[in-house]
Parts: C-alpha cells; structure tokens; sequence
C-alpha cells in the first residue's frame, strides 16, 4: 500500500511517501523552491516523492494530512472572541488566507495531485502526527513519546507511549500556554526572526549568565513539578498582535526589545541564558514526570522544541530514561512522515518490527543525483573539475583538502530531510583550526562569528573526545555532550566576557568547542553514510583526530542546497575553497570565474538582512 503524507499552509512545507510501512522518500518544498520554510503546497516534494517511489498520484492508495485546519481555525475564532476587540486586525490579516485556501485543504490537495487521485484523505491532529514521527521509525518496541512546539491546533505539547504499532495519549498542554511559543517570544525579544532565530537564540545563551531566570519563573511562567505551566498572557502579545511580547514584558528586562541587526550587547545574551535554562527545566520535568507515568525507559521526541539539541542531552544525561531517539525532522517537515506512518500502524493496523535499529534510513531521503547527471551539468557551466571514479581515493583526497584548512563543500547521494546536514550535503573544515569557527562564519556563511558549529566523529570514537557513553548513538546531531576535561587546554585564563570568549581556545579541536566547553555531536557510521564515514576515517588517519566541522551547505537566509546547481551556486558565491559533487572535485583557484567574496555586498545583492 502507497500512503503519501503532506504538510502545507504553516511552516516548512513537505511530502512523505510510505510503502507498506517502509519509508521511500520525503522532502522539505524549501529545498526546491529555494525559498526558506516555504509553507505553500509542497508541489515539487510531492512530484519528487511519486517519482522516487515510481508512481503517479492516481496509484496512490492514500493521502494524509498532518492536522486539521478546521480545528485550528476553531482555535483562532476562539482566540479572537477572547481577546475582541484587540486581536480583530490581526484576524483581518489572517482571514484571506483562510478563505482562499487553508479552510478548503482537500480542494488544494486535489489541484496538487492535478486532480487525479480518486482516493480519500486522511486529517490527523498536529500532535498525533508529531507522535508518530517520534515513536514509529524509532528503534524501541516500546516508548514514551513527549512531543513540544508553538502550537498546533489547540495542543502545544503532548505525552503519550508507543507499544509495537500503537500509540495511547496521555497528557496534553493547551493554547496559549506554549514552550515553543515561550522560546519563540524571546527569540522576537532578542532581535532575530520567529521560526528561524531559535538556533541563533540557543547559540548565543552561553555567552551571558542565567540572570533573568528567576524573573521568568516568578512572572511570567509558574512552572508545576510536572513540567505543565500556565503563562502570564499579560506579557505576551501573540494572541492578538503581530508581535510576541507586550510592553509591559519591557519592565522586565531593563528596555524595549533589541532592533535586528543592531549590536547584540549582554542584556540579549543574558536573556538567552536564561530563557535557556527555564526551556532545559521545563523539557527536565516534563521527561521525568513522562517516565514516571508510562514506566518505560526510553524516550522518543518530536516537534520544534525537540530541536533543542542542549536540552535534549540534558534529557538523556539527567532524566530516568535509558535512551533517547528524536525525530530528524522533528518540526512541521515531520508531520508529513509521522502522518503516513500512523495510518499505515495506528489506523489500518498493520504491525511494526524494526529489528532494533531506527527506520530513518539515516534521514537522507531527499533527491539524489547520478556522476554522469554531475557531469553534464558542470561541463554545461564550464566549470573545470576532475572526476576521481575510486570511492577510497575520493575519500583520500576530501581528507587532505580538510586537513590543510581548505573549506570544502560536499554533495554526495540523497539530501538529507530536515534542518541538519549529515555528511550529504555539508560544509567541512577542520576542527583542530582555532580561526575555523570565525572564518567560516564570516567568509563562507555570511552569519554571526558567535554562532557555533558541529562535530561529525566516528561513532567508535565518541568517548574519547565526548562525555558520551562507549558507541553512543547520536546521528542526526539533535545532541549536545560537553568536550572530555583531557580534551580541553582551560581557554587562555582570561576574565573574557561576552563575544569576547570567542578569542579563547578551549580544545583541541577548538572550531567545534563552544564557549561552554559544548559541542552539537553528530555520529558518524559505514552504515548510515559510507562516504562520509570513509572520509573521516581517511582524516584520522592523516591527522590522529577523527572530528571535522560538519555545517549545512548553504548561506544565511538560504535553505540547504538540493541540486547540483545549488551546490555549484554557493560555491561560486562565497569563499569556499573546494566543492565535491558525487565524483567530481573543484577548487576554487581552478575556476576562471572565482573572486573573493566580500560578505556585506553578498547580503546586500541577495537582499539578506
């Protein structure tokens, strides 16, 4: 049986196909369309899905959507009688949408399947597809299964436990009263965009002190030991306005919010901190209270909060769970895949075995293109290249740009479905650069010198660099682990404050280490990426280090590149020195159209703020 699960009309639109439980494909529209968390009907995913899977939308047994609009509207309408007449502009703004489109969801899935598909659809609420996302591609036979976010259609968090193919709900937290919203409002506050500024937010919270903590917790959250709050919507203003904070939350936090783009002083940094450690305690009690009512030991999770890789591994390090699995694409991308799957287990009964090992498939789901397609393409732009066809002299080569300091991007079989890059289409460099971090920010991302980057490391090795048990698992780099104390050289002794511990080596793979001695983790095996795996066993053996940086192969305000020509773009348009797609290796200096890209007229040109 072929089920097709969609997302659309919100955020990060997307297309899943499962057949007979097995995952085919899935993808993000963004990636296609090249504009970012692009919320319309995800046309060109569904397109690729159908093909992947060698269908048509009429051999489609059935479609399914991730919640139910009409729920949400009923959310919205409620909402508004609540808060008339504040709210009515921002009713007004949002009601043409409804009209024309998210109220008549079944006509617009007919106008993408090109009105071919004569079957039913399938509408399952905002939570239960997130549930199934967490709990059904997950390697356990039994879990619990915390789902957080902004809102769905009227829950924002959910409790429930998986057995084998089912899935029982237990607890849920309710509109307005809201985590993700809570995150998202202080992301607003501290000057960076809602729906895209969260990583920015959890980057920059090691650099300021918890200051305000006590504040959040005394005014605007009263936090229950079971991790259920109930917010004071005084200091809130999404209910009504198109902003997330009222006035009087200014009151709070010593001025007005911080204006995008101005300089980011300690007050936003301190304020980071703190909205950090108040989501890290709420996600705490929430697992805590969640293991004490399902009696199970592990944990699966999924929705945009699950996304907070540092509270994550608090989770697994401090809560009575023995493991801990997390969706890849844990935010409304997901739901597309969570859809699909609960159909196929909770509705039509069909049982599940996974053997014990997660059936993500490594999460690289996305398109994929042959050398011969990479070749075209390239010789079409007149790009001079050469094509290494041995996969371990390949993998050689990557190894030895890296470990010179050359920057390389890398595109190599499927994209990767959700925010991370794994190794398919990445950004590398090496980890053991103390000025790495600060050039790949400025010269080839064009972002902020304080966001931080990962570490990919072979699997085997994670103990050794990582406070992380033997062979732990943690793939889609969705945690965080501190840096082992014999890995860390203790900085430069320095009373450095703010932005200024940036300056500070704390590792001896300094690029990848936060300023709180934290990395993001992603694990790295033959099975799930043999490629990748071979290149950094080729760069340990090189270097004695099995860690490089691991960055998404985009720029700012760009989704991650899907196709050769994206790839090719980005690496004509920034500093990168060296590109690889598939077999085929470009530097930089080779290319008769390379120049130095200065980082202000990229934004400017791309009208990027």
């Amino acid at each position: 049986m072929n089920i097709l699960g969609i997302s659309a009309f919100y955020h990060d639109s997307a297309a899943c196909l499962v057949r007979d439980g097995e995952i085919v494909a899935a993808a993000q529209e963004e990636r296609f369309t090249r504009k970012k968390h692009d919320y319309r009907f995800p046309q060109n995913a569904v397109d690729f899905c159908l093909a992947e899977a060698g269908l048509r939308a009429e051999d489609l047994d059935l479609v399914t959507f991730y919640d139910k609009p009409l729920l949400k509207f009923d959310r919205l309408l409620e909402t508004y009688i609540a808060y008339a007449p504040a709210g009515f502009r921002l009713f007004l703004m949002g009601l043409p949408l409804w009209i024309k489109q998210k109220l008549f969801t079944p006509r617009e899935l007919d106008q993408g399947l090109r009105n071919a598909y004569r079957g039913r659809y399938v509408f399952l609420e905002h939570h239960e597809s997130h549930a199934a996302s967490a709990f059904f591609p997950s390697p356990f036979d039994e879990a619990a299964i915390l789902t957080l976010d902004g809102v769905g259609e009227w829950a924002t968090g959910s409790i429930a436990v998986g057995r084998g193919n089912e899935i029982e709900l237990l607890k849920e937290l309710r509109f307005p009263h809201s985590l993700g919203l809570l995150y998202s409002a202080f992301t607003y506050f501290t000057g960076f965009r809602v729906n895209s500024g969260e990583y920015k937010l959890m980057g920059l919270a090691p650099y300021g002190e918890p200051v305000y903590r006590d504040v959040m917790l005394e005014k605007l959250v009263d936090l229950k030991e079971d991790g259920s709050f109930v917010m004071d919507m005084s200091y809130f203003a999404y209910c009504h306005k198109d902003v997330m904070t009222s006035r009087r939350m200014d009151a709070l936090f010593d001025g007005p919010p911080r204006r995008a783009e101005t300089p980011i002083t300690q007050r936003e940094m301190d304020i980071a901190a703190s909205i950090q450690a108040v989501t890290e305690e709420v996600m705490l009690r929430i697992a805590r209270y969640a293991h004490e009512i399902t009696g199970v030991k592990q944990l699966t999770m999924a929705g945009g909060v699950a996304l907070n890789c540092v509270g994550n591994g608090r989770i697994l390090r401090e809560s009575p769970f023995d493991k801990v699995w997390i969706q890849p694409a844990a935010g409304d991308a997901g739901g597309a895949l969570g859809a699909a799957l609960f159909v196929w287990h909770q509705l039509l009964k069909e049982p599940r075995d996974n053997g014990g090992i997660d059936s993500q498939r490594g999460s690289l789901l996305g398109p994929h293109y042959e050398p011969e397609e990479v070749k075209v393409f390239l010789d079409g732009v007149g790009a001079v290249y050469r094509q290494i066809e041995d996969e371990e002299r390949l993998a050689e080569q990557i190894a030895d740009l890296i470990a010179t300091e050359h920057v390389v991007g890398h595109m190599a079989g499927p994209m990767e479905f959700g925010p991370r890059a794994l190794g398919s289409r990445s950004i590398l460099g090496d980890a053991r650069s103390p000025k790495m971090q600060s050039v790949m920010n400025l010269k080839i991302k064009f972002r902020e010198s304080f966001r931080p980057f990962a570490p990919a490391i072979l699997r085997e090795d994670v103990d050794e660099y990582f406070e992380m048990r033997p062979e732990e698992d943690s793939p889609y780099m969705l945690l965080v682990a501190p840096v082992r104390p014999d890995k860390r050289t203790g900085g430069s002794g320095s009373d450095a404050k703010g932005l200024d511990k940036l300056k500070e080596v704390r590792s001896v793979v300094p690029a990848i280490t936060h300023v709180d001695y934290s990395a993001r983790v992603q694990t790295v095996d033959s099975e799930r990426n043999p490629r990748f795996y071979a290149i950094l066993k080729n760069f340990k053996r090189k270097t004695g280090s099995p860690v490089v940086i691991n960055t998404s192969f985009n720029v700012r305000g760009e989704p991650i590149v899907c196709t050769p020509a994206d790839a090719y773009r980005c690496f004509m348009a920034t500093n990168m020195d060296a590109l690889v797609i598939e077999n085929c290796v470009l530097l930089k200096t080779d290319q008769p159209e390379a120049r130095e890209i200065d980082r202000d007229a990229y934004l400017a040109e791309f009208e990027l703020d």
